[in-house]
């Protein structure tokens, strides 16, 4: 965990230790070639600017998922931040002026340390379960909790905003 900015406040517990068994499984791990906070994208635009790709190893248990998948050109992909701090409900962002609740935030660190990753497909091999990846922002070794088809004509929202305090 990185060290406490001014105007950050912690949790006085870690959610870890309070929270009930959702049955949560992971379904294989990010295979990217960051291995430390400091040199990893902060977010996806980073990342494919980066233009480094990456994969995803899906665990030989799920690969019959995977069925149908070579006919999408991007997926959601959501992981367990597993290196994530969890006790922090105020942030002070680097880049914010003020400090923000962790639900008006992307940071990594919060609750429950779900990462959502829109990600182009490059390719994808279904008998060993690799996703091949145009980019990641996420450190090498992350587990995968599910992976979705994006569909721009449902999921996209070009209205959507987000003004700056």
């Amino acid at each position: 965990m990185t060290e406490k900015r001014p105007g950050e406040i912690e949790l006085p517990f870690d959610p870890a230790e309070t929270a009930s068994d959702a049955r949560l499984v992971f379904i294989g791990r990010v295979r990217s070639p960051w291995t430390d906070r400091q040199h990893c994208p902060k977010n996806m635009a980073a990342a494919r600017e980066a233009g480094i790709p990456a994969s995803v190893e899906i665990d030989a248990a799920w690969r019959e998922g995977l069925a149908g998948l070579e006919n999408v050109s991007h997926v959601a992909i959501l992981t367990w931040l597993d290196r994530s701090a969890r006790n922090l409900i105020v942030q002070q962002p680097r880049h914010a002026k003020n400090p923000r609740g962790v639900f008006a935030l992307r940071s990594p660190a919060r609750p429950n340390p779900v990462g959502l990753h829109i990600v182009r497909l490059t390719g994808i091999d279904l008998v060993t379960g690799l996703l091949h990846l145009e980019a990641i922002d996420v450190l090498d070794g992350t587990p995968v909790i599910d992976v979705k088809p994006y569909y721009a004509s449902t999921d996209a929202v070009p209205e959507a905003t987000v003004s700056q305090p």
